[in-house]
């Protein structure tokens, strides 16, 4: 997996705590759950930065994932508090691109990382390839520029 380093100026973090319903029947976290701790932190970010699927969706579009790039680290137990830290990488493209740690709150262990890609795609359900208007007026308003982000790198 690729990695870019992110501006992290702009970053959110959550938590989540690991259900029983998390869990398999090793008493670990599935790993199929991380997608939706993922989900967590794209939602807590959107909600701080004023870019949320509900943002993108009022300005005509949809950003549905097109790449997932997913490192597990640690095994995560039943019970145990999860911390998600989401970063935004910037870039020239009309799309959307997090970086992803997941850690335990408990030891600040890292268990997860992980870089998700979403286009946009207008309600007729066509990708736009040139920056819709609001993204941009977005990237603005949050001095993101590709210039920001420094040199790609492998990830941990």
């Amino acid at each position: 997996m690729k990695k870019t380093s992110t501006n992290k100026a702009l970053s959110a973090t959550t938590t989540v705590e690991v259900h029983f319903y998390d869990v398999d029947s090793l008493g670990i976290v599935w790993h199929g759950h991380y997608l939706k701790y993922f989900e967590n932190g794209r939602e807590a970010f959107g909600k701080q930065f004023g870019v949320a699927y509900m943002d993108i969706y009022n300005n005509g579009y949809t950003a549905p994932i097109v790449d997932l790039q997913v490192r597990y680290l640690n095994m995560v137990a039943l019970d145990e508090t999860l911390v998600i830290e989401t970063a935004y990488v910037p870039t020239e493209s009309a799309k959307l691109i997090f970086e992803y740690t997941i850690y335990k709150q408990s030891d600040r262990s890292v268990v997860a990382r992980a870089t998700t890609t979403q286009v946009f795609m207008n309600r007729d359900g066509d990708m736009e390839f040139s920056t819709p208007e609001f993204y941009r007026k977005w990237k603005e308003q949050w001095g993101v520029s590709p210039e920001i982000s420094g040199t790609v790198h492998s990830a941990v």
